[in-house]
């Protein structure tokens, strides 16, 4: 009595009210099995990646070697580094006058005076923020040599930081004369334990001279392809449920300059063919992840290419400003419109075609599935106007040639009937509040023009990666796909990726996070799954009333399955209690997949990666029911029908 006594009428007042909400009748959700408002996309979730936040090389490309074409910068040749043992004598540079190929016609000179057994002389290499060297593993190297003088053979090692200890090692013997590609692999044994600390030697033992270039080591790969990805991260994807894969990805496609263009024939072929180019996110994409690869990527997820071909703009000025420049519609843009097409017909050509052929040249013969492609990206940032011409232009002669695709143009325009966009490309990241107020941006939108491609979105507050107020803003955000899917044929969240080493990554928030040895999902991440994974072929009627604000719902049925797939998101600190009119469901049980957290901030990390992780039980449902949806909660309820 005391304590009430000293409380002022509104904290008694605002403490009542917390009562009366409770207290308040359920809200009332009918869903309506039988009556089914429009079939759901086909293609509906998707991924979208590009080169940033070391997302490819230190990335998913499972190369482990950093800088491994000898690029220089201020500091020298970053991350090799000379070594010396005992009285060896030795230097090493670039030398620009030669290289094994027009595309890396630069090398590292090792120059070694005095070396021996013991006393050996060479370089050394950290990988991207370490190297995973795991147990009773193979890793299989290369590297391009020319050797002057008689310098026996190069030893290869695995060596621990801690420790010194020799993990693995292998001689791989030299001859003089032209450049010469040179294989090798590691083999280790028992490792005490599994640890990013370690670093590639690779040594000689005789005075001579020796040139190298693209010094690769790779470990096993998903699905053993060489020159392949990592094994856990495209597990990750695999869970994910996908439908496509939008590629080569957004910004990296344009460069912040016109010359930092993603040219794809420069990304084909052998790795010793492939110069490399600067990408917009501060650091040199080696392209050892090339179309081909974005292409086989699709194939071992059984998944559907999105191409995105350039379309003449630059991310920055000559001032390194926006807006960026432009290629003038017309004779300039020429070539451009030419290297689309073309890159069309090395995906979906025969081996009849030229591009086809060099494909199959490349180890691929059969072609692959296209159905979209998208012409530039956020081109709305280009103000002088020149969008419309340039996408008109490559859409003519894309349809001239291949009138099946669809084609997706990444801002409103207006052109002619010929050239008319299929889909419109959509963009949004926001915090989890201005989420929460978006997921309603469909539902009243007009139909019968152009179709919606969600390319590019995220719930943006977490870093490196999504927390759970993220989780559920990206799941609220989800509902309202599914509900206007109709309208919505591909959504994809953006960026996918991020090294979560200090100095690996540009931009938070984004899906996926890893360093060398570890990876792991995000709340977001595992929100993906569920809504994915669940997903039936048809949105059917559902209606809520007398829910909080931020109370949000799905329901689609897969007819097959004769499952409703039932979606609830509470983003309110308060339960939602529910009072569920279920025509057509089966009385009996149903499985119940569930993700929540205690608040906004908690979260998941490279230390903590299961924190919050969905649970799977089993609730008994009828026809009409009582159910409570807890504070901070996605649920998927998988109810059988009749």
């Amino acid at each position: 009595m005391k304590i009430i006594a000293k409380m002022s009428c509104a904290t008694f007042l605002a403490g009542f009210c917390v009562l009366a909400a409770f207290a308040q009748a359920p809200a009332t959700l009918h869903v309506d099995t039988k009556q089914q408002l429009h079939p759901v996309s086909p293609m509906l979730y998707g991924l979208m990646t590009e080169e940033i936040n070391h997302s490819y090389d230190g990335g998913l490309y499972a190369q482990m070697l950093s800088n491994h074409v000898f690029r220089t910068s201020w500091a020298g040749v970053e991350s090799w580094g000379l070594i010396r043992n005992g009285n060896a004598q030795a230097n090493a540079d670039v030398d620009k006058t030669t290289g094994p190929s027009e595309a890396l016609p630069t090398s590292l000179k090792l120059v070694v005076g005095a070396a021996s057994t013991g006393n050996e002389a060479g370089l050394s290499n950290p990988g991207y923020w370490g190297m995973a060297v795991r147990p009773h593993t193979k890793y299989a190297g290369s590297f391009y040599a020319k050797a002057d003088g008689d310098v026996g053979a190069m030893t290869a090692r695995l060596v621990s930081d801690a420790t010194g200890a020799v993990l693995a090692q292998t001689r791989v013997p030299l001859h003089g004369g032209a450049w010469s590609q040179y294989s090798y692999t590691l083999e280790t044994s028992a490792v005490a334990s599994v640890s990013a600390a370690n670093h590639l030697e690779l040594t000689v033992a005789h005075a001579g001279t020796v040139w190298l270039q693209l010094v690769i080591l790779f470990p096993p790969t998903y699905h053993d392809r060489a020159n392949g990805n990592r094994v856990d991260l495209m597990e990750k994807m695999a869970a994910m449920h996908p439908k496509f894969l939008r590629l080569p990805g957004g910004n990296y496609l344009e460069g912040d300059a016109l010359a930092d263009w993603y040219n794809w024939r420069k990304t084909i072929g052998p790795l010793v063919d492939r110069p490399g180019h600067q990408a917009p996110w501060t650091y040199w994409s080696t392209d050892g992840m090339g179309l081909l690869e974005f292409l086989e990527w699709c194939e071992d997820l059984k998944i559907e290419p999105v191409l995105a071909v350039y379309a003449g703009y630059s991310l920055k000025n000559k001032n390194g400003g926006r807006p960026g420049e432009h290629i003038a519609p017309g004779k300039d843009m020429e070539p451009y419109v030419q290297a689309a097409v073309d890159e069309v017909e090395y995906i979906t050509g025969d081996v009849t075609t030229k591009w086809g052929a060099e494909r199959a040249k490349d180890g691929h013969p059969a072609a692959f599935p296209l159905t979209y492609v998208e012409i530039g990206n956020e081109d709305w940032f280009d103000t002088s106007g020149s969008y419309g011409a340039r996408f008109a232009q490559i859409a003519v002669a894309l349809r001239k040639k291949y009138p099946q695709l669809k084609l997706i143009t990444t801002t409103p325009i207006k052109v002619n009937k010929e050239a008319e966009p299929d889909v419109l490309d959509d963009h949004y990241y926001k915090s989890p509040a201005a989420m929460f107020d978006l997921v309603h941006r469909y539902d009243d939108a007009p139909r019968g023009k152009e179709e919606i491609f969600v390319g590019e979105w995220a719930t943006r507050s977490g870093s490196p990666t999504p927390n759970f107020g993220d989780a559920l803003g990206d799941a609220a955000w989800m509902t309202g796909l599914e509900r206007n899917s109709d309208l919505i044929v591909m959504a994809s969240y953006a960026p996918l990726f991020v090294n979560v080493n200090p100095g690996a990554m540009q931009w938070p928030t984004d899906l996926i996070g890893y360093d060398a040895v570890r990876s792991y999902g995000s709340p977001s991440y595992y929100a993906q799954c569920l809504f994915a994974a669940h997903l039936g072929d048809a949105v059917v009627k559902s209606d809520v009333s007398g829910a909080q604000d931020r109370f949000f719902t799905s329901a689609t049925l897969s007819e097959k399955e004769h499952v409703l797939h039932l979606k609830l998101v509470n983003a309110s600190n308060h339960p939602q209690a529910l009072t569920m009119t279920l025509d057509g469901a089966k009385t009996g049980a149903a499985k119940m997949w569930s993700l929540h957290a205690a608040s906004f901030a908690a979260t998941n990390s490279i230390t903590e990666p299961e924190k919050i992780m969905p649970r799977e039980s089993t609730m008994q449902v009828s026809a009409a029911m009582r159910h409570t949806v807890p504070a901070y909660t996605i649920e998927v309820i998988n109810v059988p029908v009749k």
